[in-house]
């Protein structure tokens, strides 16, 4: 139907990871009882490694014209990004490294407030004060600093990690690897 928008690229990509996670699978077998000299048996070597590049070759095809088409809608992902309380870790970390909760108290102190979130239809972010001060008396506004996804990402500062200037150092990295 011409309304829809099927990820199809982004479906046949990862059903191809599995096969060339097969076809590593196969080589690592076939290759793991060598002796130190060439046997008859590296001939089955070949199936998995062409097999794999295939794949490969026609995902990194199918992702470049995924990305080569693809319309970013910033508001719909962030409201995505928002959906299932992707902040409670978040708030768990803040009532362990702030007020200095057991972390097995904070997970029932965020699954609480979750709940409570849950039953209002709200945001934990959206959560007064006074309510989740309810569930952990000691709770202060600086809590809001974590329960926004935007916070959350920023805060994912490691290598690899989600915050903007981490995704900026990868951009960076890769940019020079491919001039």
């Amino acid at each position: 139907m011409p309304q829809k928008r099927n990820p199809d690229a982004a479906e046949l990509i990862r059903a191809k990871v599995g096969r060339i996670l097969g076809s590593l699978t196969s080589l690592t077998v076939v290759m793991k009882g060598l002796p130190l000299a060439y046997s008859k048996d590296m001939q089955e070597d070949k199936v998995p490694v062409f097999e794999a590049f295939d794949a490969l070759d026609l995902s990194l095809a199918a992702m470049a014209g995924m990305i080569e088409d693809l319309t970013p809608q910033p508001a719909s992902m962030a409201e995505a990004a928002g959906r299932g309380f992707p902040t409670a870790t978040d708030l768990a970390d803040w009532l362990v490294r702030t007020l200095d909760i057991p972390f097995r108290q904070a997970h029932h102190i965020t699954g609480a407030a979750v709940k409570l979130a849950e039953q209002r239809g709200v945001d934990l972010a959206d959560l007064p004060l006074e309510a989740l001060q309810a569930i952990e008396p000691r709770a202060t506004s600086a809590v809001y600093e974590v329960l926004s996804t935007r916070a959350s990402a920023a805060s994912r500062t490691s290598y690899g990690g989600t915050a903007p200037s981490a995704v900026r150092h990868q951009i960076e990295i890769w940019k020079e690897r491919l001039a």
